[in-house]
C-alpha cells in the first residue's frame, strides 16, 4: 500500500521539475531571436522565441509600392514566426524526451499561428 504512495510522491516530484524547467524554458524563448526576410531583403523581421515581432526592417526601395510591402511583411514575419515556433517544438520535445502533451506547445507561446 505505501509502496504506491511512494510512486505518487516521486511522480509530484517529477512534475515540480518539469513546472521549474518548463519555467526556465519560457523564459529563454523571450531571450531568443529568430529573423526571415522576404523580397530578397526588403523587409527583414525579428521575433523572439514565442513568435512575437520584436523588430522589422523595411528597405526605402519597398516603399514606394504599399501593397507590396504589405506583402513582403506578412511574409517575412510569417518567416520568423515558423523559425521560433520550430525551434521551441524542438526544445519542447527535448524537455519531455518526445512526449506529447497536449496544451503544452500553447503555454510556451509556441502553438500554431493564432487567429485575431
Amino acid at each position: 500500500m505505501f509502496g504506491n504512495l511512494g510512486n505518487m510522491m516521486n511522480l509530484l516530484k517529477q512534475a515540480g521539475q518539469m513546472r521549474e524547467q518548463m519555467a526556465r524554458m519560457q523564459e529563454e524563448l523571450t531571450k531568443k531571436r529568430y529573423e526571415a526576410d522576404s523580397g530578397a531583403g526588403m523587409v527583414r523581421a525579428t521575433v523572439n522565441g514565442r513568435a512575437e515581432l520584436v523588430d522589422i526592417k523595411i528597405a526605402p526601395s519597398a516603399v514606394h509600392d504599399v501593397e507590396l510591402l504589405e506583402d513582403l511583411i506578412k511574409s517575412a514575419v510569417a518567416s520568423a514566426a515558423q523559425r521560433a515556433q520550430e525551434s521551441a517544438r524542438a526544445e519542447l520535445a527535448q524537455l519531455t524526451g518526445g512526449l506529447s502533451l497536449p496544451g503544452l506547445e500553447n503555454m510556451l507561446g509556441a502553438g500554431g499561428p493564432t487567429e485575431p
